[in-house]
C-alpha cells in the first residue's frame, strides 16, 4: 500500500538518488557477470592445468551479479512505496553483498600469490600423461603454440618426462615449415610455459580481485543512501 508520508526535502532527494543508485547497482551486476564469464572462459582453455579454486571465484562473481538484479528490486520498490521494511531488507542484503564482494576481492589477490605453485604442480602431473591422454596431449600442444613456450621451465623438461616424440609445438611453426625438420631440444623455444601461464592467470586474478573490491566500495554509497532513507521513513512514521 502506497503511503502518504511527506518526507523532508533532503530525504526526498535521497529517495530519487536511490533510483539512480539502483540503476548503477544493476550495471555493476552486469559488469560482475561479464568479468566472471570472460575469465571463466579463459580458464576453461587451461582447465586441466588449474585447480578448482581458480574456477570458483569467477563463478562466484557470476552468482553475485545475478542476485544483484533481485536485490535492486527491493531498493526500487522500497523507495517508491516509502516502505521501511523493504528499505531495511534492501540495506541488509546490500551489506551481505558488500561483505561477499570484499571477500571475493581478497580471494582474488590470494589466488594471485598461489598461482605459480598450483600451476607448476598441475603441469608436472599432466606432463606425465602426455603420451597416454589425447586430451592432455592436445592441451599441451595448444598451450605451447599459443604462449610460444616449451616445457615447464624449458625444453629439457620433455626429455626428463621421457615422451615418445618431442612435442612439435615446442618449435615455431615457421621453423618446421621452412626447414622441414623435426622439433628438437636445440631448436625449441627457450621460454618455459610456467612463467607465461602464471602471469596470465595472475593478471586475471587481479582483475577479479579489483572488480570485487572496487564495486564493493561503490555499493557502500548505496548502503549509506538506504540507511538514511530508512531512518527518514521511520521518523515520518513516528511523527504521523
Amino acid at each position: 500500500m502506497v503511503t502518504d508520508l511527506r518526507l523532508p526535502l533532503g530525504s526526498r532527494c535521497i529517495k530519487y538518488l536511490m533510483f539512480i543508485f539502483n540503476l548503477l547497482f544493476v550495471i555493476t551486476g552486469i559488469i560482475l557477470i561479464s568479468i566472471g564469464v570472460t575469465i571463466r572462459t579463459v580458464y576453461d582453455d587451461y582447465q586441466h592445468l588449474l585447480d578448482d579454486k581458480f574456477f570458483s571465484l569467477p563463478t562466484f562473481l557470476i552468482f553475485l551479479g545475478s542476485i544483484i538484479f533481485f536485490i535492486a528490486f527491493f531498493g526500487c520498490c522500497g523507495a517508491v512505496r516509502e516502505n521501511y521494511c523493504m528499505i531495511l531488507t534492501f540495506t541488509g542484503l546490500l551489506i551481505i553483498i558488500f561483505i561477499m564482494e570484499l571477500s571475493a576481492g581478497i580471494a582474488g589477490y590470494v589466488l594471485r600469490k598461489e598461482a605459480h605453485q598450483a600451476i607448476e604442480s598441475k603441469m608436472i602431473s599432466t606432463m606425465k600423461q602426455y603420451n597416454d591422454s589425447p586430451t592432455i596431449h592436445k592441451i599441451w600442444e595448444e598451450l605451447q603454440e599459443n604462449l610460444k613456450c616449451c616445457g615447464i621451465n624449458n625444453a629439457t623438461d620433455w626429455m626428463n618426462a621421457k615422451v615418445h616424440e618431442f612435442p612439435p609445438s615446442c618449435c615455431e611453426s615457421d621453423f618446421i615449415n621452412k626447414s622441414n625438420k623435426n622439433c628438437t631440444v636445440e631448436t625449441a623455444m627457450k621460454d618455459g610455459c610456467l612463467g607465461k601461464l602464471s602471469s596470465t592467470i595472475k593478471a586475471h586474478a587481479v582483475q577479479l580481485g579489483g572488480a570485487g573490491i572496487g564495486i564493493a566500495f561503490v555499493q557502500a554509497i548505496g548502503i549509506w543512501f538506504a540507511i538514511y532513507l530508512a531512518r527518514a521513513i521511520r521518523l515520518s512514521y513516528e511523527t504521523v
